[in-house]
């Protein structure tokens, strides 16, 4: 992925104190969910937002993959994710950097296949984020334990209960296994929403964010 060509929202306040990057999903592109922080930028002026372009184009569309998507099988998902996971980490580092931002200060926030990387990037990296957001997504792997931060950061998980795509229970199986694993999660089902973010689960993700960063510097 290139850093040249992400999509950025500059922070309001004029001053990056936190780093909300936007994972897209499966065949969209880093402009696809620039809008969460349109949403999302009164309430966080200090937030700078990175949406980038995964680094695999789809075979025949003008979309984007983080990496091969065959089933959602989590044999397939998390060698897949894992692949993919050091270009991500890389970018961050270095928006991290480019931004004069605490790693600590970092916000994940992915849908569908962004949402795995969201997942699987941000409960390993060995500085915690401030928070990870999944939408309509699922948990690739095991989470590792102990913590490689030596705590794990919040999550809010949100998901359709009418989502053919990727099926709702998938939600539930993640709630379990953060729960298992002391991970702080708190989850939405959307009544009547398909595979998208309705404005509710928008909503709820932004009470979600400022709640996390609350005392942060």
């Amino acid at each position: 992925m290139s850093a040249s060509d992400t999509p950025r929202l500059a922070p309001l306040s004029g001053t990056a104190r936190q780093l909300v990057v936007l994972v897209h999903g499966y065949g969209a592109d880093g402009n696809d969910l620039l809008s969460l922080g349109q949403s999302w930028q009164q309430a966080l002026p200090d937030a700078a937002f990175a949406s980038p372009n995964a680094p695999l184009p789809v075979p025949g569309a003008s979309g984007y993959q983080w990496f091969p998507l065959r089933t959602l099988d989590n044999n397939d998902v998390t060698p897949g994710a894992a692949s993919a996971a050091p270009g991500l980490d890389a970018f961050i580092d270095a928006e991290l950097a480019a931004q004069g931002v605490a790693p600590e200060n970092l916000v994940l926030i992915g849908f569908s296949q962004g949402a795995m990387m969201a997942l699987y990037v941000g409960l390993r990296r060995k500085v915690a984020p401030a928070a990870i957001i999944a939408y309509s997504g699922q948990l690739p792997g095991r989470i590792p334990q102990p913590a490689p931060a030596g705590h794990y950061p919040p999550v809010f998980i949100s998901h359709g209960d009418s989502d053919n795509v990727v099926p709702p229970q998938l939600m539930f199986v993640a709630i379990g296994a953060m729960q298992q694993a002391d991970v702080t999660v708190e989850w939405h089902l959307a009544r009547g929403v398909g595979h998208g973010i309705d404005p509710e689960s928008l909503e709820l993700g932004g009470q979600f964010l400022l709640k996390a960063l609350a005392g942060k510097p």
